[in-house]
């Protein structure tokens, strides 16, 4: 069977165009406003605790700092490449923030660090893994170009075995 093609007018096609303008248009507006959505608000030197988590909502993990201070987790976790940090003083205000998962952080841990340290350094991971031995592996996700995960395998004691390696991260790898 033939295809028909139909002609527009003048008027159609000026109407055509500015309607797939406007969606494009709109669908560039909803890209940035999600983008939008994922940025953190700044958190500054000398900010309150409430007015962080007023800002960031509440916490996914809270950690004791060794000078009476709190650290203030915020992961994006399991599949988020970044964890937050928010460090308060024994006065309960911001003294630093930080994006922690980043090779200098997992280069800071060494053979026999305690898991607890790790979690103050890094937060919570992405994954556990149970291992051979009664050990456990637990990998995060980070901002890097070569789709790679870190991952730190715990001793039964809970010391770390070893240091960090770097893996492919299995969910950037294709599925055959």
């Amino acid at each position: 069977m033939p295809h028909s093609h139909r002609r527009l007018t003048p008027a159609q096609a000026t109407h055509a165009t500015h309607a797939a303008g406007l969606a494009a248009s709109l669908a560039v507006l909803v890209a940035a406003a999600g983008c939008a959505a994922l940025q953190q608000p700044p958190i500054t030197v000398g900010q309150s605790e409430a007015a962080v988590v007023a800002a960031l909502g509440p916490p996914t993990g809270r950690y004791t700092l060794p000078a009476a201070g709190q650290r203030l987790e915020y992961a994006t976790g399991p599949y988020g490449r970044t964890t937050r940090m928010v460090d308060l003083g024994a006065d309960g205000r911001v003294i630093a923030s930080s994006q922690v998962l980043t090779e200098a952080n997992f280069a800071q841990v060494r053979d026999g660090m305690p898991r607890d340290e790790v979690l103050r350094l890094l937060g919570r991971p992405a994954d556990k893994a149970g291992e051979y031995m009664n050990r456990q592996t637990w990998s995060w996700r980070y901002p890097t170009n070569d789709c790679l995960w870190a991952r730190i395998t715990f001793e039964p004691d809970g010391r770390v075995r070893g240091g960090a390696s770097f893996l492919s991260d299995p969910f950037c790898d294709p599925k055959i």
